[in-house]
């Protein structure tokens, strides 16, 4: 009999509609931008907004990476298994966000604030690379009186696995603090992903705080050295930075996994239950079939967790999130292919392992 997932995933972030588009490494330069990078803008990065708009051509497509990341699991699970919360404004962006949603099929629970324009995200494509320059605005001020409503904190009792992006250090600690010390009390899932690599550069207490109680944690490669360099690991080798991590203190006896992506070089797998490291091999896109890597990151996490969540093992899991990554790769911003997603194990996909 299959297992009822209605409602079992809760995520948390910032929905954020994105104005992407391809530009030149001298807008980077004006504005002071890394090629591939997420930053929370300044004063001084808001009339980039109005130039991509006004001076490219620029696409509107829906954002947040949490919000990318469940979408992706809900159009992977059976109806109604996801859920997404977070802070928009009262305004038509906030419509696009909850229709792309909608079309999905993932459930929102959204806070509105009135009083500001839902939050932006402006994705400066060059080649391969994005950068991502973050205005919250009505994203910032989400506010945890909102998920401890007892008709919103439902949602909470009932999930089973939730999902909270870094970026959420800087808007919610508190709701943060309060899912992750509910999952560690009630036996569930919590998942988390470095997200970006100020998160532990300006934000190491709070992450210290709550890595106890993170049972899976997603990054990239730049996101785990930051994280290295802010816990001075002293090492840059991502297996053994995998494995730090994998072995910080736990609030319980619950295994921590460490999952670092590469891009298309390989995938990091560390547990604090083995002295193993696996890498998986990822099997590069032509470079004629790419769109951009936007939103591959959140695919490869909505893949992971949606097969996690069916009960598969993690040499599955890997595999589903490369599949749904590269097919994402395939389309122009964080878009999933049209048409039914089903994705479907090898049986051959299997990891190299190394003991540290």
């Amino acid at each position: 009999m299959a297992q009822d997932l209605r409602g079992a995933l809760v995520g948390f972030c910032n929905p954020l509609l994105d104005i992407s588009a391809v530009v030149g490494d001298d807008l980077l330069e004006q504005y002071k931008l890394k090629a591939n990078d997420a930053i929370l803008a300044s004063p001084e990065h808001l009339p980039l907004f109005p130039t991509l708009i006004n001076s490219y051509d620029a696409k509107f497509l829906p954002g947040g990476a949490g919000q990318n990341a469940l979408r992706g699991a809900q159009l992977l699970l059976p109806a109604d298994s996801a859920v997404f919360v977070g802070a928009v404004g009262d305004d038509e962006n906030a419509q696009r966000l909850k229709g792309a949603a909608e079309k999905a099929g993932l459930c929102t629970n959204y806070m509105v604030n009135k009083d500001k324009p839902t939050g932006t995200c402006a994705l400066l494509i060059t080649g391969p690379n994005r950068s991502m320059v973050a205005n919250l605005s009505a994203a910032e001020t989400y506010q945890f009186s909102h998920i401890a409503e007892p008709s919103n904190w439902k949602l909470i009792e009932q999930a089973k696995v939730f999902y909270i992006t870094g970026f959420f250090f800087t808007v919610s600690p508190e709701t943060i603090d309060a899912v992750a010390k509910h999952a560690h009390e009630n036996g569930k899932t919590f998942a988390m992903n470095i997200s970006a690599p100020f998160v532990p550069q300006f934000y190491k207490a709070a992450v210290e705080q709550t890595l106890p109680y993170v049972n899976i944690l997603f990054g990239n490669e730049t996101e785990a050295a930051a994280l290295a360099a802010a816990f001075d690991f002293g090492t840059e080798d991502i297996k053994v930075i995998a494995k730090r991590v994998a072995d910080l203190p736990r609030a319980g006896d619950k295994p921590r996994m460490v999952v670092f992506t590469q891009g298309a070089q390989s995938t990091v797998v560390a547990t604090s239950d083995s002295d193993e490291v696996r890498v998986y091999a990822v099997s590069p896109v032509p470079s004629n079939e790419i769109g951009d890597t936007n939103g591959a990151g959140d695919a490869f996490v909505a893949a992971f967790l949606a097969q996690h969540m069916l009960g598969q093992p993690t040499d599955v899991c890997v595999e589903a999130g490369h599949w749904l990554g590269a097919e994402v790769v395939r389309q122009i911003g964080p878009n999933y292919p049209e048409g039914e997603l089903k994705f479907e194990a090898s049986g051959s996909f299997a990891p190299s392992v190394e003991k540290l």
